[in-house]
This record gives C-alpha cells, structure tokens and sequence, in this order.
C-alpha cells in the first residue's frame, strides 16, 4: 500500500515569530532619517558625557548605543501611527 504524503509551504517556511518583518518603501523611507537624527544626537550626547537615554522613552534599559538608538526610533514610530 502506498502512503500518500501532502505537505504545505506553510509547514517548510520559517518560523516569524517573535521576529520584526523588514520595513519596506514608505517605512524605510520614514525609519533610516529618524534613526540617523537619533544617531547623531546620541553621539553627540555620548561625546559630552550626557545622559541621552532619558530624552527617548525605550531606550532607558539598553547598553549598547545602537540598540538604545534603535529602542528610541521604534518608540518614536510607533507614536505616529
């Protein structure tokens, strides 16, 4: 007796979950002058000696610079929609 064996894409796809799709067209567009603003203020700040994590809410618990810069321009998006 044959066996017949059906699969979907869905099962050979990858998981996504807990994964961030990547922005496309309009959000990149949007997303990359926020995050270099941020970026060059937190450089700034950071050249100064200045505490700049408190001035973007989400980023006040990260330790590396990009992903407190990062954790900042997600927060600041997501205020806009």
């Amino acid at each position: 007796m044959a066996q017949v064996i059906t699969t979907t894409a869905a099962a050979h796809a990858p998981s996504l979950q807990g994964k961030t799709p990547a922005p496309h067209g309009a959000e990149l567009a949007l997303l990359l002058p926020c995050f270099l603003f941020v970026l060059a203020v937190a450089l700034l700040a950071s050249l100064l000696g200045l505490k700049w994590r408190t001035w973007f809410p989400g980023s006040e618990s990260e330790k590396s610079l990009f992903k407190g810069v990062r954790a900042g321009v997600y927060t600041f998006l997501s205020h806009l929609n």
